[in-house]
């Protein structure tokens, strides 16, 4: 308790020079925190992805689409157990800012493969009695002031025009890792608008398929197996995971991913420097304190720890005082973008990984002064003024 007193006495001898540098270090370790939180927000999906479904699309690129036929031949391939389509819809809700994926999906096989989206029993009833009928995710309709009965009036890009759907039902995520910034509706509306609006494209296709697996672990097989079924005709097709299809996806921005990431540990870099800088001058300017002690008979292994010590203790207090802003801060960011980021929140292994560093900022910060200062003779100390 004596020793711990002394380095809070001394953590606060120059009390400028010590508070500038606890903001540096709080500043860079909460925006390494938001950083590496945005990292894992891009993850997010295929973290949450089951490898119990396959996504299968066209093997071109998913832009072109699919027959719906395909579905009868798919769900005779062995291994397969439940198959469902889903068709990518892209409208503007209100104003471009207002992003958020919507899908046209087989309303009830659709729901049945995904018992992630809770949706009350009546909710899902009266989504699947009307055919204009949409469902959502919570944050959208937190976000935008949405409640069940609700219209909403898309803006087609994909498939051009004004479509209007009425909010049937509110979905939750089973976890809060699940995606809740989502909307469904009937593919049937689609399908049906498409032909009386002439757009051909969209008329009996469907972007990808959505094949429920019995064995996870014959996934690569029964992908093989849906593949061969479509080799050489018109519309080939490309089955895989559900995580590999949203890594896809990831790796199309993968050197975004990647700057953030180094730009992350960049900031933790210059913090450190700023550290040592601070401790170097500390020790300095109590050489002669530190030959004193040698000269009481403390040992140049107490010397050290008083440094070590110091600088751990205000790294401490840097790196968790960081770690707990990050928490307001992620919340604060997340409000001011919307639904651009589904999932957004700060993990275990991110505070973990803030305290972590800032404890070896500390420790690498103290690293010369403190051998210095262990090795100072104690009559060169003494002359020191």
């Amino acid at each position: 308790m004596l020793v711990l007193n002394l380095l809070f006495r001394n953590l606060w001898r120059n009390k400028g020079r010590s508070l500038l540098t606890l903001l540096g270090l709080v500043v860079a370790i909460l925006a390494f925190g938001l950083l590496s939180t945005v990292v894992g927000a891009w993850y997010a999906g295929a973290e949450g992805a089951s490898n119990a479904r396959l996504i299968t699309r066209n093997a071109i690129s998913l832009v072109f689409p699919l027959p719906l036929s395909h579905a009868d031949r798919i769900r005779q391939v062995d291994g397969v157990s439940e198959i469902s389509w889903a068709n990518w819809f892209g409208g503007i809700y209100k104003e471009p800012r207002n992003f958020f994926p919507q899908f046209a999906i087989k309303a009830e096989s659709y729901l049945a493969l995904y018992p992630e989206y809770l949706l009350s029993d009546g909710e899902r009833q009266a989504f699947l009695k009307d055919r204009r009928g949409a469902v959502i995710g919570r944050k959208i309709a937190q976000t935008h002031g949405l409640e069940v009965g609700d219209m909403m009036t898309l803006k087609g890009t994909v498939y051009p025009g004004n479509w209007e759907f009425q909010v049937r039902g509110i979905y939750d995520g089973r976890q809060s890792s699940t995606d809740t910034a989502q909307m469904f509706f009937h593919w049937e509306y689609l399908n049906e608008e498409a032909k009386r609006r002439a757009l051909p494209r969209a008329t009996n296709t469907t972007g990808v398929f959505i094949v429920q697996i019995g064995e996870p672990a014959r996934a690569a097989e029964i992908s093989l197996a849906i593949d061969a079924l479509f080799r050489n005709s018109a519309y080939e097709t490309l089955s895989e995971t559900e995580k590999a299809f949203q890594l896809g996806f990831v790796a199309m921005t993968e050197a975004i991913v990647f700057a953030i990431q180094v730009v992350s540990y960049v900031v933790i870099l210059i913090i450190l420097a700023v550290m040592a800088n601070t401790m170097a001058m500390t020790s300095r300017e109590r050489t002669s304190e530190y030959a004193t002690l040698k000269a009481l008979g403390f040992s140049p292994r107490f010397v050290a720890g008083l440094i070590t010590g110091e600088s751990l203790l205000l790294a401490v207090i840097g790196g968790v005082t960081g770690a707990l802003l990050t928490f307001p801060a992620a919340a604060a960011f997340v409000g001011s973008i919307g639904t651009l980021f589904p999932v957004f929140e700060v993990s275990r292994d991110t505070t973990l990984a803030q305290i972590g560093l800032a404890v070896l900022v500390g420790l690498i910060a103290a690293a010369v002064p403190a051998v210095r200062s262990a090795r100072i003779r104690i009559v060169e100390g003494l002359r020191a003024v």
